[in-house]
Formats: structure tokens, C-alpha cells, sequence
């Protein structure tokens, strides 16, 4: 497979990494669009929400969970999350991830 985050994943690529389990790896986006802008990426590939399956409601959950204990973590009471979806939604991997911005965040269109 040539998909990036999952060479990210099996320590393949470097990251700056913030955060791992057995279900997510969390790193620092390279093109930030806030000053904090983590990436919560599943361990499984999956291409897009267009991809997702009803056996895939955890993987979401999971997602969404990692961001909240983030934020607790590092003391975050402000932030947005955010899905691309597909080439037209502004996804440039297609592997599912989900945007964490904090600080001053740029405006999305």
C-alpha cells in the first residue's frame, strides 16, 4: 500500500507524534492552519467517510473520544474538528483523519 499516514503508522515515515494507542496515532499536521493542528488518524485504512461501513461506528467514536481527551490533556477548552471528504471537500490523503485546530484558527470557506 503507498498510502502515506499508513507508512506514518508502521513507522515507515517520520511524524511528530502526540498520541498512540492500539486503534489511533495522533501527529502534528505539517501544514498547520492553527497553531495547534493534530491529525487523529485510525489505525485501519479507510479511504473517506465515503468508504466508512456500520462496522466502522467505533473507529469514528474512537476518533472523536482521542480529540476530547486532548484537549483535556493538554488543557484545550477551545477547538475545532474537522473531516475533509473527497478531493472536492479539501482531503489531499486518502486515509480518513480528523483535523484538531486550536488557537487562532484560519476560517474554512
Amino acid at each position: 500500500m503507498d498510502c502515506i499516514f499508513c507508512k506514518i503508522i508502521n513507522k515507515e515515515l517520520p511524524s511528530d507524534i502526540v498520541y498512540e494507542d492500539d486503534k489511533v496515532l495522533v501527529f502534528k499536521d505539517i501544514n498547520p492552519k492553527a497553531p495547534i493542528h493534530f491529525l487523529i488518524v485510525p489505525k485501519k485504512h479507510i479511504e473517506s467517510i465515503n468508504h466508512l461501513q456500520e462496522s466502522d461506528r467505533e473507529i469514528i467514536s474512537n476518533l472523536i473520544f482521542t480529540a476530547k481527551k486532548l484537549a483535556k490533556e493538554k488543557h484545550i477548552d477551545g477547538y475545532k474538528l474537522v473531516f475533509n471528504v473527497g478531493r472536492k471537500g479539501g482531503q489531499m490523503i486518502d486515509h480518513i483523519h480528523l483535523h484538531f485546530l486550536a488557537g487562532k484558527i484560519a476560517q474554512i470557506p
